[in-house]
């Protein structure tokens, strides 16, 4: 990325860190003395003449000081447009935030003067469909979950795979995750970790009613459609870990490929494997 490129940024910080909010707010002065527009989140405050980001804003850059959550906040404010992400890690796992926080000057100046690599990662499209309207619409990074929310029975689903029918399956609820999401709640789950490049997705059952019920790599050029089924299907859909809609009788939930791709920004010696090595123990005896 030149450095020429660089002329308008958004901070997004952990809300209920103090830390993540002093270096937010120094890092946009920064950022001002050097003769850069900064946006902020909607929903947060950086200094003035910094001004509330909006997707009608056209950005070079987003910077996020924060943990996982917090980087799936600005994806989602961000709508997914392929805008560069800076991630520093001011959480507690901080698999997106991959950047520890001492580094942050560091990176950012290497970001500045366009010496960071850029990673493309996969983006899946969610839709809610009934009687062929789509009612609902959502981009996910990590990934879609179907659950069954507060209800105390399993849920019933019919699973499809490029239009092929799959199995039908009773369980807490099913993920569907990217290859970036495979290390998330999917790992979490007894699902495979997916390395970022691979042009694949995962479904996971969550505690499903059959011992064979397992977790099924496809490619990700297939629609997953799941249907509820039985007397009284009840589900709720989460989307990166946010709750968006309760789903019911005739609901069909499809997920694919998005066109979108998300764009991350690695120091030129990143090792994804050194990264799962340093968040999960990866490798590790016990």
């Amino acid at each position: 990325m030149p450095k020429s490129a660089l002329k308008k940024v958004a901070l997004v910080y952990r809300i209920d860190s103090d830390k993540a909010r002093a270096q937010a707010f120094g890092l946009a002065k920064e950022l001002q003395a050097k003769g850069l527009s900064v946006y902020s989140h909607p929903d947060q405050k950086l200094p003035k003449p910094s001004e509330p980001y909006s997707p009608s804003k056209k950005i070079d850059l987003v910077i996020v000081l924060g943990g996982d959550g917090t980087y799936l906040e600005a994806v989602r404010m961000t709508e997914g447009a392929p805008i560069p992400f800076l991630g520093v890690n001011l959480g507690s796992l901080g698999f997106l935030t991959a950047h520890r926080a001492e580094d942050l000057e560091e990176v950012v100046a290497l970001t500045l003067n366009g010496k960071m690599k850029t990673e493309e990662r996969t983006l899946l499209e969610v839709k809610v469909v009934k009687e062929n309207k789509t009612k609902n619409h959502w981009i996910a990074l990590n990934d879609f979950v179907l659950e069954r929310g507060s209800a105390s029975h399993l849920i019933h689903l019919n699973l499809e795979i490029g239009g092929q029918p799959v199995s039908d399956i009773k369980a807490d609820g099913m993920i569907v995750a990217s290859p970036t999401g495979s290390t998330a709640y999917n790992l979490a789950a007894g699902g495979p970790i997916l390395h970022p490049f691979v042009d694949a997705v995962v479904a996971t059952p969550i505690c499903p009613h059959s011992l064979t019920s397992r977790p099924f790599i496809f490619p990700d050029d297939q629609v997953v459609s799941m249907t509820l089924m039985g007397e009284h299907p009840k589900a709720m859909i989460t989307v990166d870990g946010q709750k968006m809609a309760e789903l019911g009788i005739g609901d069909q939930v499809c997920v694919k490929k998005s066109k979108l791709k998300h764009v991350m920004l690695r120091k030129p010696d990143h090792n994804y494997f050194m990264l799962l090595k340093e968040k999960l123990k990866f490798g590790e005896r016990a």
